[in-house]
């Protein structure tokens, strides 16, 4: 009943619709479909792609095993023997309404990141393992998206004679839902003992709210750094004055301390379920490796096979030289 729950609870993560959720998922997405496939010819782009969405929102992502290809599995349960799943109960998504199927676990490619030691065999994304964060990330463009449908942005105050309650009340009926506008009412002024009326109201007000006290600029900037992280995504990416160097940065970043963990995964598993040694690499085909690094390096070696021949050392002894002295 735990696992079901937490099953149910991660399907609707909070924090999804978010434009910072999303584009953490399109770069898992974009990193697992690029991957290089070794061993196999059922992992597909478009499966790796799938697993990748199904395993950020989700923290798992099951696909029935089958001759001509792998089927991906809308929702599952399964009974487990120390801790190993043993079977499945998979429903298969069909335009004309989905069927339950029964599979054995070798039947099915079962992929999990995040998965608790209390239960091991149920994965959770990084919204669940971040809840906090991702709440608040919500919450925030919630109330900014609210803030920015209702409040009456660009909008006045400024004063108006006495006039009969009808006419007032007609006057401010027909200001309702004006954004931007000045907003005539009536005035304040009032007559004590008969003497003149002080005029001290006849300054417009503005009624724009001043969000800038409340911080949602940081809040917000904070909480979607937070949400990035949790992905691998390096918040240096988004940030307005962000440059190529540090965009390299977060893309090798990304590829090895998320994807390639991910990819070694899914290898291990489908080489299970599938047969045959299976290897997937996202560093190669991201180019998530110094380049500046590699060609700097191969320029040394050159160079010093290049001194070697000159004096008489033996170019092998000289490659055995460079490596002691790169460890």
């Amino acid at each position: 009943m735990q696992a079901r729950a937490d099953y149910i609870g991660g399907v609707d993560g909070v924090a999804e619709l978010t434009g910072t959720v999303q584009g953490a998922v399109s770069l898992w997405e974009g990193g697992l479909s690029l991957a290089d496939i070794d061993g196999t010819d059922l992992l597909t782009p478009a499966t790796l792609a799938l697993a990748a969405r199904s395993l950020a929102l989700r923290g798992e992502a099951v696909f029935l095993i089958r001759d001509d290809g792998l089927i991906p599995c809308s929702d599952w349960d399964l009974t487990t023997r120390f801790s190993r799943p043993t079977a499945y109960r998979v429903g298969i998504p069909d335009t004309g309404g989905g069927k339950t199927e029964t599979a054995l676990a070798g039947e099915v490619l079962h992929l999990r990141i995040g998965a608790d030691v209390g239960m091991p065999y149920v994965g959770t994304s990084p919204l669940r393992r971040a809840r906090l964060t991702a709440g608040l990330l919500q919450v925030m463009e919630t109330a900014l998206s609210e803030v920015y449908n209702n409040a009456p942005l660009g909008s006045s105050v400024i004063p108006f004679p006495e006039a009969p309650d009808q006419d007032m009340s007609d006057l401010a009926r027909g200001f309702r839902g004006f954004r931007g506008k000045v907003l005539v009412r009536e005035s304040v002024n009032v007559t004590a003992a008969g003497g003149p009326a002080p005029q001290t109201d006849l300054k417009p007000s503005d009624v724009s709210p001043d969000l800038s006290k409340a911080m949602t600029k940081e809040t917000w900037a904070t909480a979607r750094s937070s949400i990035e992280m949790a992905y691998g995504v390096l918040p240096g990416l988004t940030n307005v004055a962000v440059t190529g160097p540090m965009v390299r940065e977060a893309q090798r970043h990304l590829a090895q301390w998320a994807l390639q963990p991910i990819a070694v995964m899914i290898g291990q598993e489908a080489s299970e379920k599938l047969g045959g040694k299976i290897k997937l690499d996202v560093m190669r085909p991201l180019q998530a490796f110094d380049v500046g690094g590699r060609a700097r390096a191969l320029s040394a070696i050159v160079q010093t096979l290049a001194l070697a021949k000159e004096a008489g050392v033996d170019p092998a002894l000289a490659l055995k030289l460079v490596d002691w002295n790169s460890e």
